[in-house]
């Protein structure tokens, strides 16, 4: 392993995730080829690829939503392939408008701490730290997207989760659906949370930790600095290949 590929120095911190060699196929098409990264509790990892690389359909492993074909996926010690507990300590957030669009912002709160058996005493904070009372009684289907979304967070923190699972977490929002995510986000990592966060933007690249990169169906793991110089190489050789090509 390399050193930018490196966890927490301190040996005895042990990974609250841990992926070996997972492989998913959908028909001929692989996925995901021998995946294998290890977070470790208290970090924000992010998981970068473009359009296609399979970066929702890793977060969907890791949540327990899809099934693959090889390999081990373990959280907190539960293979998730073998048992369901790990979910208990776990929050999602998908890119995809997941929640009830038949019910009210407010009652997606209410039936969704019920699902995960959290006492509603966990709703108010969420609710005035996420600024969403003004949108508890109304339809989800009607929510703005950065408001939404500040909806979904709210919803997978009521557990308290171990472990965040965030598929594109911010994609184009306003302004201050952004801020108040990112708050939020900074306030859960302070509070012992762990977080993995897959984007397609290199702007958030230096918000993590580390941040795998996803390419081709194979992970490889930067720091974020050396994520960075990766992108800057990959758009100085393009930039080169376009003034060859208008030579």
């Amino acid at each position: 392993m390399s050193e930018t590929e490196q966890g927490p120095k301190e040996a005895t911190v042990q990974p609250l995730l841990r992926v070996a060699a997972l492989q998913q196929r959908i028909g001929r098409r692989v996925v995901l080829k021998d995946v294998s990264f290890e977070v470790f509790p208290g970090e924000r990892f992010g998981i970068f690829g473009l359009a296609g690389s399979g970066k929702t359909a890793l977060i969907h492993i890791l949540a327990g939503v899809d099934r693959f074909t090889s390999g081990s996926v373990e959280i907190l010690g539960h293979d998730i392939g073998k048992t369901e507990k790990f979910k208990q300590y776990t929050g999602l957030v998908t890119q995809e408008r997941s929640l009830f669009q038949d019910l009210t912002a407010g009652e997606n709160l209410d039936f969704i701490a019920a699902l995960k058996n959290a006492g509603r005493e966990a709703i108010p904070p969420l609710v005035e730290r996420l600024a969403l009372e003004d949108y508890l009684k109304t339809p989800v289907s009607r929510l703005e997207a950065g408001v939404y979304q500040r909806l979904s967070l709210a919803c997978a923190l009521l557990n308290e989760p171990r472990l965040l699972l965030a598929d594109e977490l911010i994609t184009g929002f306003d302004l201050d659906s952004r801020r108040l995510i990112l708050d939020e986000l900074a306030g859960y990592l302070e509070r012992g949370g762990t977080c993995v966060w897959s984007f397609s933007s290199m702007e958030f690249a230096g918000l993590m930790s580390r941040v795998g990169w996803l390419e081709n169906g194979e992970l490889t793991v930067y720091s974020p600095q050396a994520v960075w110089e990766k992108w800057n190489e990959l758009e100085r050789s393009s930039a080169r290949r376009s003034g060859e090509a208008h030579a």
